[in-house]
């Protein structure tokens, strides 16, 4: 390998060690301090509770007005409970636990339901979830539809995906599987108690990535100088796209509320500015497709020179590059994608508006979308050329080809002396393989005559 590249990155990703770990222990937020910033307020109203019941019966969609909102409150009922002999538009449940005014006996009530929530398959047998009311004295008690209880299926995909990984990528996989859960627990113990506490999204973000980063890729792709090269240029593309990101996030006058989850959260955590919060989410949204894309490209670079050892730098650069560009396409394509699908209600509600195209795109919600997309994707482009330059550089460097060493080392019988072969590794896969087939045979009269010459003396 190059000695002078490898030792200057090394020395760079040492420095980023250790500027990640100096930032971890000096951005790392107190509970306390992380805490106080949220206040006192609660989920629900004082006295509400969630009880988990079991669903004994759904029934159809009401007709007419009603089909949009479920049946109609029983009368003198708070909340959603409909009367015993509603026939549609609400579902009877059985409560997992007695209430406060049922005794012993588990309760059993009607509840309004969505109209989407009925045509979803849910059935006898599922689980949901109710959120119940606090009433005064001599009221019924008051319900509504909270949530159906996904846990059974969720956890049977997650243990598919579990077991899918280990035996298919084996060892590899399952030490990917570590290192994403040790990245989760960044993002949980670090980045998210770091932002409510008011902290910089920008250094919480460029901290947590760099942190997950070196983690994630020696864990699974273990400790090498080919790991090192992907590392190299993941953080460089990390830096792209933070820095295009607090750019693009400034000239657009980008908010970063553009839902109702975004404005509750802004009026939740007042010491948590919004802008922050989308320039830390564009650079954590592009980590998974640029780790993907650096570690190809330095694998690729050392699947060429192990294929062509006589392969120089600058062709080996070309090769990887030409493995670079067609991974860049794909890649494109998996991002806008990507995005497109998780904004795909908000793509159909602002085509059912019928406004032009260009009023679209320049929406709160739609330019966040495209700045997050436009920003890793300008990072994830760049990143290839230097992870192909780096790894080039480190790389072992080219070697004479075999046939060129042994080119005239024949015997005139066809045979390889002895001291043609390599002295220090020995007899090639070539001069096994021409070994192994025999003499080469003649080439000229006077070398077939001298031939049967030497045979018959």
């Amino acid at each position: 390998m190059s000695v002078l590249s490898r030792v200057a990155m090394t020395l760079l990703l040492v420095v980023a060690a250790a500027a990640t770990v100096f930032g971890l222990v000096t951005h790392w937020p107190g509970d306390t301090r992380a805490t106080n910033q949220v206040g006192t307020a609660d989920y629900a109203a004082p006295g509400v509770t969630f009880p988990v019941a079991e669903v004994v019966k759904v029934l159809p969609l009401c007709e007419g007005a009603d089909a949009t909102t479920g049946a109609k409150p029983a009368p003198g009922q708070g909340g959603d409970v409909v009367s015993s002999d509603a026939t549609c538009g609400a579902m009877t449940v059985q409560l997992e636990q007695p209430s406060a005014t049922s005794g012993d006996v588990r309760p059993t009530v009607s509840v309004s339901i969505p109209p989407a929530v009925s045509t979803s398959g849910l059935q006898q047998g599922d689980t949901v979830q109710l959120l119940r009311m606090p009433t005064e004295k001599g009221q019924p008690e008051a319900y509504s539809f909270l949530q159906v209880q996904r846990g059974a299926p969720l956890s049977l995909m997650l243990a598919l995906f579990l077991v899918v990984v280990a035996v298919v990528a084996r060892w590899r996989g399952v030490l990917a599987l570590v290192g994403l859960g040790i990245g989760g627990l960044v993002v949980v113990k670090f980045m998210l108690p770091a932002l409510v506490s008011g902290q910089s999204g920008l250094l919480v973000a460029l901290i947590g990535s760099s942190a997950i980063m070196f983690v994630v890729l020696y864990l699974a792709h273990g400790l090498s100088i080919r790991t090192s090269t992907a590392l190299a240029g993941t953080l460089f593309g990390v830096a792209i796209t933070a820095g295009l990101g607090l750019l693009a996030v400034d000239l657009a006058r980008l908010s970063g509320v553009a839902d109702d989850e975004g404005a509750l959260l802004a009026g939740f955590v007042t010491s948590m500015k919004p802008q922050e919060l989308l320039t830390c989410a564009i650079i954590v949204a592009g980590l998974g497709v640029l780790n993907d894309v650096t570690i190809t490209q330095s694998s690729a670079v050392w699947e060429l020179r192990a294929a062509a050892p006589s392969l120089g730098r600058r062709d080996l650069f070309r090769s990887g590059m030409r493995i670079g560009r067609d991974h860049i396409a794909s890649t494109i394509y998996t991002i806008v994608f990507a995005y497109a699908g998780a904004a795909l209600p908000v793509l159909l509600l602002l085509f059912l508006y019928e406004r032009p195209v260009l009023d679209l795109l320049q929406t709160e919600s739609m330019s966040e979308e495209i700045v997050r997309t436009l920003a890793s994707a300008i990072g994830l482009v760049l990143a290839v050329p230097v992870t192909t330059a780096i790894a080039v550089l480190t790389v072992g460097a080219a070697q004479e080809p075999v046939a060129a060493r042994g080119a005239e080392t024949h015997e005139p019988d066809g045979s390889i002396p002895v001291h043609a072969h390599d002295e220090r590794n020995g007899p090639t896969a070539a001069d096994l393989m021409t070994a192994a087939g025999g003499p080469r045979p003649p080439t000229t009269r006077a070398e077939a005559r001298a031939r049967m010459s030497r045979t018959g003396s």
